[in-house]
């Protein structure tokens, strides 16, 4: 085994361990990760929010056992093999082992770190995106046409997972437009490669054309209710954020791929940042969305200032360079992961407030972080919901609606009754089980709506009452409420199906 195996086995191993140190054991899971686990018991090839590609992996993980250490070994999977890939693009620069180094060190200290901690579709999106721009760096410094199939697959592929890797096409067909790479378009190779991309897309395609394109819907509701309050402004600030460590390197990437030489055919590459950043500053997205573009620069900047430090006194900047990203990374540590209690981050507000991190998608600023409210309360509801449970009469005649897909999805993932919440919310208004008769209700109601609840749902049932809440102060889910009504004086199931039909013409 060689030194520079060794070495890069080393930053792999760190970067696990780093992913499973910075979860603290106070907090559950996150809401989006309870929707995503779900989705492995209604395997399909689209959801109304993501592609199928996250169930699969989820199947996987329930093949396993369904534990926490497989949900968060996955995205710290994805973020391995991200700097895997890096390392492996800097090989094909050129780079000898101190850029090798520092661009290992770069990807480990970034913001990756932050988003490898949750099972979401966002860590392997940042994989496809590093993946594709490897291949394109391979096909510009081989001309070998095979690179432009492998490219289509792991375009379909990344596709699959998140509808967001469409942005990387978009700034990327400007950049070969308008550098020498333009002839890419007349070789027939390319549009064999697109078809295969299509055909492996085309059952997803599909299952949207199926469903009357629910991505539009989604894509609607998500402008209007979380875009709306994304500030370009702020998006533009957070870019630096994300790699604060790496800066120097990303603009020394830029940099080099105008006046470096041997970097000339790699041109294109600086218009794609810009073109693909110019187009999520257009469509508003959120930040996040663009992490995915940097970590290939990361590869060229590493590589090129290995080149200028090689030499002379410069030799001595070398160590430096490298432990800048751990150093900043120091104080990011302590206030962008979960690794402190909700006491400790609400003492210490003013840090997290002076860097953005309490202000929500609502535009205000909250007690905690988003994410780290958004793990707080779930094992309380799912716990109070079984106890609840047990109380009723007919109990398998029970259906426990919830508001949102938080909800629905922490029940399913930590009952020990094997219960089946659902809710008129994301995914799950399709896995209703409208071939049972239902008598009782346990609703769980969001906490602005918990006082009207019983004087709407009341009159349909003999018996109704508030049983249990969410007392958590610093879950995001504080105050909502879980309802129990027994004897049914109405069809349920045929009230479900008209408002899973009024909810479905509505998209």
């Amino acid at each position: 085994m060689t030194k520079k195996t060794i070495i890069l086995f080393g930053f792999i191993g760190l970067k696990f361990l780093l992913q499973f140190l910075l979860l603290s054991s106070e907090y559950d899971l996150q809401r989006d990760e309870y929707l995503h686990l779900d989705q492995a018991n209604h395997l399909a090839w689209g959801y109304l929010s993501v592609p199928p590609f996250t169930s699969w992996t989820s199947y996987i993980i329930q093949l396993l056992g369904n534990s926490i250490f497989w949900i968060k070994f996955f995205p710290a999977l994805y973020g391995a093999l991200t700097i895997y890939i890096v390392w492996k693009a800097i090989e094909e620069l050129n780079g000898n082992l101190f850029a090798l180094i520092l661009g290992a060190t770069c990807i480990l200290f970034s913001a990756l770190l932050r988003l490898n901690t949750l099972y979401q579709p966002n860590s392997f999106d940042v994989l496809s995106w590093t993946v594709l721009y490897f291949i394109l760096l391979k096909y510009i410094k081989t001309n070998d046409l095979k690179w432009l199939y492998v490219g289509a697959i792991a375009f379909a592929i990344g596709f699959l997972n998140k509808y967001n890797i469409v942005f990387l096409f978009i700034g990327l067909l400007p950049s070969l437009l308008i550098t020498e790479h333009r002839k890419i378009f007349l070789k027939p190779t390319l549009y064999f490669a697109g078809l295969v991309s299509l055909v492996i897309i085309s059952p997803n395609l599909a299952w949207q054309y199926k469903n009357h394109f629910p991505v539009f819907h989604h894509l609607k509701e998500l402008a209007e209710t979380q875009l709306i309050n994304v500030n370009r402004l702020d998006f533009l600030k957070n870019q630096l954020l994300f790699y604060v460590g790496s800066l120097i390197v990303i603009f020394s990437s830029l940099y080099s791929l105008l006046f470096y030489k041997p970097f000339q055919k790699y041109r294109l590459f600086f218009f794609s940042m810009l073109f693909t950043l110019t187009a999520f500053l257009y469509f508003n997205a959120k930040d996040y969305y663009a992490i995915g573009i940097y970590p290939i620069y990361i590869a060229f900047g590493a590589v090129y200032l290995a080149n200028v430090l090689k030499d002379g006194w410069k030799k001595y900047l070398q160590p430096i360079a490298i432990a800048v990203p751990l150093l900043l990374f120091i104080p990011i540590y302590n206030v962008a992961f979960p690794n402190k209690s909700p006491e400790y981050i609400v003492q210490h507000s003013e840090n997290y407030k002076k860097l953005g991190l309490l202000r929500w998608e609502d535009g205000k600023d909250h007690l905690l972080p988003q994410d780290f409210a958004d793990m707080l309360g779930w094992k309380e509801l799912a716990l109070k919901v079984d106890s609840l449970y047990l109380t009723l009469p007919n109990k398998n005649n029970t259906l426990i609606l919830c508001d949102n897909y938080g909800q629905a999805g922490a029940i399913n993932f930590y009952t020990k009754l094997k219960l089946r919440a659902v809710s008129f919310n994301a995914d799950y208004i399709d896995w209703f089980d409208l071939t049972k008769k239902y008598d009782n209700l346990i609703r769980i109601k969001e906490a602005e709506e918990v006082k009207v609840e019983l004087q709407e749902t009341a009159q349909f049932f003999q018996n109704s009452t508030l049983a249990a809440s969410i007392t958590n102060q610093y879950a995001r889910e504080f105050g909502t409420g879980i309802f129990i009504f027994t004897g049914a004086k109405i069809d349920i199931k045929e009230r479900i199906k008209n408002e899973i039909n009024e909810n479905k013409n509505y998209r």
